[in-house]
This record gives C-alpha cells, structure tokens and sequence, in this order.
C-alpha cells in the first residue's frame, strides 16, 4: 500500500477542480489478488447484490461487515483525513451550512447518530458483458460528498470507469478513465463546485462502469460514510 509517498497537494487539488482523480499503484500486486482471494470468503460480507435483478447492471458486488479487513480500515481512515478538507472546502464554496468531520471514528460518529452503521465498502465482480449503470452512492441522509475505487485486475478488455457531469444548460458531459491493476480514483458522490462568471454553482455528477468485453473485473469500492 502506497499511501504516504503520494503527492497529496497535487492530488487534492485535482480533486477539488475536477471532482476526480486517478492516482497510480496505491494497491501493490499482493494486496489486489489477496482482495480478490477472499471474495468468495465466509464472515466477510453482510450482503451479496445480483446487479442484473435490481437493473443496476450486469454482474455481482458484496458489502463488507465490520470489523473491516485492516488494509480497508487504514485506507478509508488515512484517506479521508486527506480529503475532509477538501469536501469542506466545497461545502464553502456552494454556500452550503454544512461541514465535516476531519477524522473518520468522528465521520462514524455522525453516520450513527442518524441511525446509519452498516458500512458501505463493497467489492465489485463482472465477467463478460458485465456493466454497472450510472449512479450514486448515498445510502441515507448522511454522506460524504468523496468516494474512491481500486481496480484489482489488469486481463479484461472494456469495462472503463465512467464519470458524467450534468452541465446546466448544455448537454452532460462524460469522462473517460482507464485505471491500472491498483490503481486508485477518487471522485465525487453526488455533486462538486465549479467556478462561473458570478461565484460557484453546483455540478451534479454521477459514475459507472462500461461494459466488459472480456476478461473479468474486479474493483474494491471504499465508501466513508455508513448506511441504513
């Protein structure tokens, strides 16, 4: 895990004007295929989602139960005393009286209260054909306006992640990234600022997955606040 090294000033910055970020080999070759070992694990996951029966998409993902695995538990506690800043910054910028904590138990804290403990991380399986439709992670009325995800597999062809922007007045616009095994993107959940001629308005942005056209895809998706 490669953390620390990483140039969180450029990092956050990109962040904040774009609402998205890829970030290179955070998961090294061992962490990704140890991830994908355990999909299949007993007393690892609360809950398993077939995509295709709710109409989400094409594949299958597991919610993990607490208490996390510890390369999950030091990647969403790490990260997210890197980024608060930058969501509060957002929070600013939009006019919006809203702020978050600066460190993830605090996060935790703020999601129960409102009746929100089941952690939201999940891992992500498609195979051939398999797509994730465009969406929002929220999960209750509390949420963290960042979420990230780790590619875990290099053979697979397609099955790019896909961040669109509803732009007023214009059509959406849609980016495009192709994401190596351990790799890291971080974007927004639901919403970022962007700057006008008369201050910041508010962009709503949502993501997915493309269809797989061969090869299998596995993704590990860290979402920080809990849910109902």
């Amino acid at each position: 895990m490669n953390i620390s090294t990483q140039n969180w000033p450029d990092i956050t910055k990109e962040l904040h004007d774009k609402g998205f970020v890829l970030v290179k080999n955070v998961l090294d070759n061992q962490e990704c295929e140890a991830l994908i070992a355990d999909y299949n694990a007993d007393n690892t996951y609360r809950k398993t989602i077939n995509m295709e029966r709710y109409r989400f998409g094409q594949g299958e993902y597991k919610y993990f139960q607490y208490p996390l695995p510890s390369l999950i538990t030091t990647l969403r506690e790490s990260i997210y005393t890197l980024i608060a800043p930058v969501a509060n910054q957002w929070m600013q910028e939009l006019n919006i009286s809203k702020s978050f904590p600066l460190t993830h138990d605090e996060m935790k804290t703020l999601c129960k209260t409102h009746g929100q403990e089941k952690p939201t991380v999940l891992i992500l399986k498609y195979g051939e054909g398999g797509f994730n439709t465009l969406h929002q992670d929220l999960y209750g009325e509390i949420y963290f306006p960042m979420q990230m995800v780790f590619i875990l597999d290099e053979e697979y062809t397609g099955g790019e992640f896909v961040i669109t922007e509803q732009v007023p007045r214009a059509q959406s616009k849609a980016n495009v990234l192709k994401p190596g095994k351990g790799d890291m993107i971080i974007f927004t959940t639901n919403f970022r600022p962007v700057r006008g001629s008369k201050g910041f308005y508010r962009v709503n942005m949502k993501h997915g997955v493309s269809t797989v056209h061969s090869g299998r895809r596995h993704s590990l998706g860290i979402i920080f606040h809990d849910g109902l």
